[in-house]
């Protein structure tokens, strides 16, 4: 007895396998989110940090409210690359599938371990967060791609999971409460769909606000549109146009997501807990903006830089690019670390830190700052070591 694989796993690659030109633009972009990342995940003191440097407390946006959908919409850019890349060395579709399998596996359980280290209480461990959301985006859009790499279909999907989620959170009467702006206000933070779905799934000990989750369940479909404006992204700059005019057209589509985002704010506004469609738009669009921006000031240069001759204004970007994950993962044990241990009862070592660092600098906002900026240079030394050696951990 025979058995068969699905047939898109057994046909041969009509994806074009030609050898990709690396863009050092996205691994420079990919290593200022993730250095900007580091920074905002780690201040000094969360509650007198500069307001730039925390979420938006609910609707709103503020630039640390841009971190993880950039980082998002780059894995949609990077799954058309690492494609095209295997497919140049001569991997089948069926090959990728697996690989694409093991490597969201692989990042959800990262997510895990992140997430609990260094207790992993199951009564407490979260199921959701930061790797598990871009796992399960990533295995999505990666499967989609590998499926069909015509574009018009993931625009489709992309506009259908906006829309859908705009009309879940609208008109679907929230158990227990009833219609968004009817019987209760629209996105109240607890009497929403997706936070009552969270509640549904898991106990509050599972969910990081008790009440709600900002990676949960429901939300992860807005999510996918942020990774599929990335692939879309990818497929554009993939194309044989010259790169000036590709990246052109990038920053006009930014400036009209962002008109756009702008726009839906009015009816549904821009919340980065609950990832409204709005927020897609207006968050996706400045992402294609700094996208542009980074193609404009690395790649179209008259000579393209090289790890080799790159400027020194690159490489501490470059050294975060190249590892992202890695240096994500490294920045949160790090975290995890100081502040489990307790020099003093009642005080863990990172607040003994920044409470240090006060004392040279009395102003509380700038001292959180300053305790960011280190945090961030103690987590690029090995990652750095990394770079120097010419080792990149690929998960």
């Amino acid at each position: 007895m025979t058995t068969t694989s699905p047939s898109f796993l057994n046909a041969q690659p009509s994806l074009t396998a030609a050898r990709p030109g690396r863009l050092l633009s996205l691994d420079v972009l990919r290593g200022l989110t993730i250095a900007f990342m580091i920074l905002v995940n780690n201040n000094g003191n969360e509650a007198n940090a500069y307001w730039l440097l925390k979420h938006a407390a609910w609707n709103g946006f503020t630039p640390t409210d841009l971190v993880f959908p950039t980082f998002l919409f780059l894995v949609g850019i990077s799954t058309i690359y690492s494609t095209a890349a295997r497919l140049a060395h001569g991997a089948t579709r069926h090959s990728l599938f697996l690989h694409v399998l093991r490597r969201s596996i692989l990042l959800f359980l990262l997510g895990l371990v992140v997430n609990s280290f260094p207790y992993f209480h199951v009564h407490t461990m979260r199921f959701y967060g930061v790797l598990p959301r871009i796992a399960i985006c990533y295995l999505i859009v990666a499967s989609l791609y590998l499926i069909n790499a015509g574009w018009r279909s993931k625009a489709a999907l992309a506009i259908a999971a906006l829309t859908g989620y705009w009309i879940l959170m609208r008109f679907v009467p929230v158990p227990g409460y009833g219609v968004p702006t009817h019987d209760i206000p629209l996105l109240d933070r607890d009497a929403n769909l997706t936070a009552w779905l969270d509640r549904q799934i898991f106990s509050a000990t599972h969910l990081y606000e008790r009440t709600r989750d900002p990676e949960g369940l429901l939300s992860t479909i807005p999510a996918l549109a942020t990774a599929i404006l990335g692939l879309l992204t990818g497929i554009w700059l993939r194309t044989l146009r010259p790169l000036g005019t590709r990246a052109a057209c990038i920053a006009i589509a930014g400036v009209n997501s962002v008109l756009l985002g702008g726009l839906w704010n009015l009816s549904f506004p821009i919340n980065k807990k609950l990832w409204t469609s709005s927020y897609v738009l207006f968050a996706g669009g400045l992402s294609l903006l700094l996208l542009a921006f980074s193609l404009l000031i690395v790649d179209l240069r008259k000579k393209a830089p090289s790890r080799s001759d790159h400027s020194r204004f690159l490489s501490p970007f470059l050294v975060f690019g190249t590892n992202a994950i890695a240096a994500y993962i490294f920045s949160e044990l790090l975290q995890s670390t100081l502040s489990s241990i307790h020099p003093h009862p009642g005080i863990n070592l990172q607040q003994v830190l920044y409470r240090s660092i006060t004392h040279l600098a009395p102003d509380q906002a700038f001292a959180s700052l300053l305790y960011s900026i280190g945090f961030v240079a103690i987590c690029w030394i090995p990652i750095s070591v990394l770079y120097r050696r010419s080792i990149f951990i690929k998960i």
